[in-house]
């Protein structure tokens, strides 16, 4: 399907399907299933920052040996690095298409170095899922956004492949923090990142984690950022995720103005295989409008080639519906 083809990252995709990190991509097997069945690119499963801490400072336990204490903190995170690292330049080995190693942080300390290491494996791009939660009512919401950024910039100075920071969608100016990301040297935001989220079971008096997999109806929290950041002067590549649950969801992205799609929950539900019935969707959907490549209608519907602007904008809410009773 050569129409498909499309630009992520300055990397070439033969789809613009991408498999979101998640367990999908934990494995050669199945990164080679991803590529068999479609895949524009793969995003490997997270490595994350806190798990390796948390898992050391288990395995040390009590013990009453500092020093032994010392190496199983180290040879428990070196290990985990390295397994990670041999993903890496297998995958790079293996597959045809673009392999975008994930790294999921809470600080913006020790882990930034490992970025070197991770970029010397032959990494394509590196993913950045990050997320800073407001614990305390005195820190300031700006406060909280400069880490983003400096979290981007230390990373970015210090690697020649192209860097990514996966967001949450809670930002008070989402235009303004894609701009601040790109300005220290983001060369793509990934939006939005799905979260654990807490949920109440009454029966057993407890928190529970709520559903990590996305519905089609996430997609509305997604569509309307996609359509104002793709519409901006901000030249930085976009990757819509959440809520794709179809190669018409795809679809509906790329109108908006993504530069490419992650797909996972449905992939969950339904194999990765079902990347092939979606670019299917796309081609199908494209030859039938009369579109010969992806480029020719991306964004189209974008904040600013859309004739009708106002739709994107939250005001139009009582115009639209104040007539419900």
């Amino acid at each position: 399907m050569d129409n498909l083809k499309t630009k992520y990252l300055g990397l070439e995709l033969n789809s613009p399907l991408i498999v979101a990190s998640s367990g999908l991509t934990s494995d050669i097997d199945k990164l080679k299933k991803a590529e068999e069945s479609g895949a524009g690119a793969v995003v490997l499963k997270s490595l994350f920052e806190e798990q390796i801490k948390l898992y050391g400072h288990t395995m040390r336990g009590g013990s009453s040996y500092p020093e032994a204490d010392d190496y199983i903190s180290y040879y428990t995170k070196s290990h985990s690095v390295d397994g990670y690292l041999n993903l890496i330049r297998s995958a790079k080995e293996t597959l045809s298409i673009p392999v975008i190693p994930s790294i999921n942080c809470v600080t913006d300390g020790e882990w930034i170095d490992f970025a070197r290491t991770i970029a010397a494996a032959g990494a394509d791009a590196l993913e950045i899922n990050a997320f800073f939660l407001p614990t305390s009512k005195d820190m300031k919401p700006d406060g909280v956004e400069k880490m983003y950024y400096s979290l981007v910039e230390r990373v970015a100075d210090i690697l020649d492949i192209p860097v990514v920071l996966k967001l949450g969608y809670k930002f008070s100016n989402i235009l303004y923090a894609i701009n601040q990301i790109y300005k220290r040297g983001a060369r793509g935001v990934v939006l939005f990142n799905r979260f654990f989220e807490p949920d109440i079971d009454i029966e057993k008096m407890s928190i529970e984690p709520a559903s990590v997999f996305s519905t089609a109806a996430d997609r509305r929290y997604v569509l309307r950022s996609v359509g104002m950041a793709s519409a901006s002067d901000i030249r930085i590549d976009i990757s819509a995720s959440t809520g794709v649950h179809s190669g018409d969801d795809a679809v509906r992205y790329l109108l908006a103005g993504a530069d490419t799609v992650q797909v996972c929950s449905l992939l969950y539900h339904k194999g990765v295989e079902h990347l092939s019935v979606m670019n299917s969707e796309i081609s199908e959907w494209m030859k039938r409008k009369g579109f010969s490549s992806v480029d020719s209608f991306r964004g189209s519907l974008n904040y600013l080639n859309f004739e009708k602007p106002v739709l994107y904008e939250r005001t139009q809410f009582m115009k639209y519906f104040s007539s419900y009773e």
